[in-house]
């Protein structure tokens, strides 16, 4: 491809919703004096002057900051827009203060007097869009989110120059709208969404009506959320994502429209046609464009527009048809339907879809979709470039611009997990592919709020045109930042986490937990790491020596949880291996001893460690749900969305174990009880000399795990106990029996 011709379509989206007047200026720099106030307080705020200059941005439109001053005389922050600025204060905050802001906890201990910045400093990030979210993290960890929580991830969005990110709160009160002047009832409609939980594989068209219905007060707070996060986010000089019709349809329309051309899909994830199987619209059926543009008119008549959005056709989802022609007209369709409502419009596709089915999506396939939309008007999210990037075997989406984005995490799990060197060297090796169209690079976990690390190491290289090039000290002041002091043995344990658990490389990284805890036991479950599991222990040793300097750090409280709780996983898979060496010894005693210490002293103790911190807590997770509902009984159907999501995920366990966590009270109720369940039937078998039946098994513990969903006991939202001191506890009774080998 020419570059001419590149560069004329990446001109339009470079563009894009940025504003130019004075008053979009005013308005940015107010909420970016708003937020350094809500960060730091009122009488720190005061040593900050922030504004926003559009004349600071490249010619090519790039984001760009300036700081300067301190040393007893104001820190000058200035950015090109707001986000700009508030990633200008970040840096300030993260290199000369040497403070972390996180999910978690947030260090912001500032010095006095506040560092000089030597000679004004400038960064212009290298790409137009630093891009967050995926369309999972909507329902894996901001489904019963208020709009407390959600101020401060945009916040945090905003400080780590987050200028695209979905925005899909409040979209089915939308279609509602739709369905009901198209004649469909009430009652129809309320058979076709999914519960809160699930709404997010509802809007990719893989499931309806599992988990629903959606009630009326639920519709109403998430049209007033979504209001109040576009204002916020277009107040910073955000770009929001909206959603857009995709082409699959309520099974009901089919009455409203007997002659309508629909095709069935074949089933998703194990779930019967009962709550799967979509409705897609054929592409030339004229109720298509109907419905696509009778949606975004409504949607922007409530919320404005940004002119880019979503929307995803085929995710996990093969396609009736093979046939280029067949694939570059539905691609077309769902383009034409967006700007019969905007002109403007640009569609935002993930590209999850050429990789999970690359036997379906050969070169062809993937050619008819990307070049059915004009050049620039396409924007696609190579959503896991770290590890299975596509633009490198599709000649950069035959012109299409792309985002390079990190996936890491799929489901929400807990467990270390990262692959830092090929995220610090992705987004350089993808820029300098030849005639590369990549335009931004982002994050798009599935779920948040686990290996922060990584997530700081992600959002820093969107303002760096090159990878860091040392990242074991990168590490080193991420501890430093992150616990307020530099402390040696905190820093070495990081250094081990970083040459073992975040050093994953080859087929093995998939994000996705599969530690025997939290999996349904069986005699087939592999244990084997990329890491070898003695720098996780070490790390471990080391994090508590480092204790007595840092127990008034919340983040380093976190964390030791969080390595505790890994360093228990690890004994878990080493005590599940000798259960399985046991049982096909026939030994009994040996069965015993290993099963009983895995069950009846981890996980019990896992429970209590995790039980220490808020953060932990199933309850607190539950409190959430809850906080959303306006009466008992919504209150308990939420908090069902919420435990089957966690555990069987379907009705049949059709996706079970896929949102793992490791939460206490879950520890204690869910995983405990099946591998309780799953020794005594081990050693029932081989006490009366039969053979193991997993069949019978998985019949059996089913009901233990339908009755944890079903119960509705209350879990507590306060934690218990002291976490160093149980930590403690626990190193001094385990540590020795994994150095001496003597499990």
């Amino acid at each position: 491809m020419e570059a001419a011709t590149v560069a004329a379509a990446l001109g339009f989206l470079l563009l894009a919703g940025v504003g130019s007047s004075s008053v979009d200026e005013a308005r940015e720099e107010t909420v970016v004096r708003e937020l350094v106030v809500r960060l730091l307080g009122p009488g720190p705020a005061a040593d900050f002057l922030v504004s926003v200059e559009r004349a600071l941005a490249t010619e090519s439109g790039l984001d760009t900051y300036r700081l300067s001053g301190g040393g007893g005389a104001r820190v000058r922050v200035r950015g090109s827009t707001g986000v700009a600025a508030a990633a200008g204060l970040h840096r300030y905050l993260r290199d000369f203060c040497g403070c972390q802001v996180a999910w978690s906890s947030s260090q912001l201990h500032l010095p006095q007097p506040l560092p000089v910045v030597p000679e004004e400093l400038a960064e212009t990030t290298p790409n137009r869009y630093r891009y967050y979210q995926n369309v999972c993290t909507q329902s894996y960890s901001f489904v019963w989110w208020d709009w407390a929580r959600w101020e401060k991830e945009i916040d945090w969005m905003a400080l780590n120059g987050i200028n695209l990110a979905l925005a899909w709160s409040g979209q089915e009160a939308i279609w509602q709208r739709v369905y009901l002047a198209l004649g469909l009832t009430q009652s129809e409609i309320n058979d076709y969404f999914t519960g809160p939980a699930f709404l997010a594989w509802g809007r990719m068209g893989n499931l309806h009506t599992w988990g629903g219905p959606l009630s009326r007060f639920w519709h109403l707070k998430q049209i007033y959320l979504q209001h109040r996060i576009l204002d916020r986010m277009r107040s910073f000089g955000m770009i929001p994502v909206l959603p857009a019709f995709a082409g699959h349809v309520p099974k009901a329309l089919t009455r409203v429209f007997p002659q309508i051309n629909v095709t069935r899909l074949s089933s998703w994830g194990h779930f019967n046609c009962s709550y799967s199987c979509p409705y897609l619209l054929a592409p030339e059926d004229p109720v298509f464009p109907l419905i696509g543009s009778l949606f975004l008119w409504e949607l922007s008549k409530e919320f404005g527009t940004n002119h880019i959005y979503g929307a995803d056709t085929f995710n996990e989802m093969r396609p009736p048809s093979s046939q280029p022609s067949y694939l570059a007209a539905i691609t077309t369709a769902v383009y034409e339907a967006m700007i019969a409502a905007d002109p403007d419009a640009v569609w935002l596709l993930q590209g999850w879809l050429f990789q999970n089915e690359p036997q379906f999506w050969g070169p062809d396939q993937v050619k008819a979709v990307l070049r059915a939309v004009p050049l620039g008007r396409l924007l696609v999210l190579d959503l896991f470039a770290e590890s299975k990037p596509v633009y490198s075997r599709t000649d950069s989406f035959h012109g299409q611009p792309f985002i390079w984005c990190m996936l890491h995490n799929f489901g929400g799990n807990h467990g270390l997990f990262g692959t830092l060197e090929a995220v610090n060297r992705g987004p350089e090796a993808a820029r300098l592919f030849p005639n590369s169209t990549m335009i931004g690079s982002g994050i798009a976990p599935e779920g948040i709020g686990q290996n922060e690390v990584v997530y700081a190491l992600m959002t820093e290289l969107g303002w760096r045109k090159d990878p860091m090039p040392d990242l074991v000290a990168w590490v080193t002041g991420f501890a430093k930042r992150r616990y307020g002091i530099s402390q040696g043995d905190a820093e070495e344990a990081w250094k081990l986490l970083l040459r073992s658990v975040y050093n994953c490389s080859g087929e093995a990284c998939v994000g996705h937990n599969r530690s025997p805890l939290v999996k349904r036991p069986s005699l087939k479950i592999n244990t084997t790491v990329w890491y070898n599991r003695s720098d996780v222990f070490e790390a471990w040793r080391l994090l508590l020596k480092a204790a007595p300097n840092l127990t008034t750090s919340s983040a380093f409280r976190y964390d030791l949880v969080d390595i505790t709780r890994q360093a228990i996983q690890e004994m878990v898979s080493l005590y599940y291996e000798e259960v399985k060496i046991s049982y096909r010894k026939k030994d009994l005693i040996l069965l015993l001893q290993a099963g009983g210490i895995l069950a009846y002293e981890l996980l019990p103790v896992l429970d209590e460690m995790l039980a220490t911190d808020k953060r932990f807590l199933l309850g607190s997770w539950l409190e959430q749900a809850r906080a959303v509902a306006v009466s008992e009984a919504e209150a308990h159907f939420y908090e069902q969305n919420s435990l089957y999501q966690l555990t069987l995920w379907g009705p049949e366990g059709n996706i079970l174990d896929y949102a793992n966590k490791q939460l206490a009270g879950l520890v204690e109720d869910y995983y405990a009880p099946r591998w309780r369940l799953f020794l005594e039937t081990l050693a029932g078998s081989l006490a009366q000399s039969v053979p193991f039946q997993q069949q019978q098994f998985d019949k059996n513990v089913f009901q233990l795990e339908k009755s944890f969903v079903l119960s509705k006991k209350r879990y507590s939202s306060q934690p218990q106990g002291d976490t160093v001191d149980l930590a403690n506890k626990v190193f001094l009774k385990y540590y020795p029996r994994v150095v001496n080998g003597s499990l």
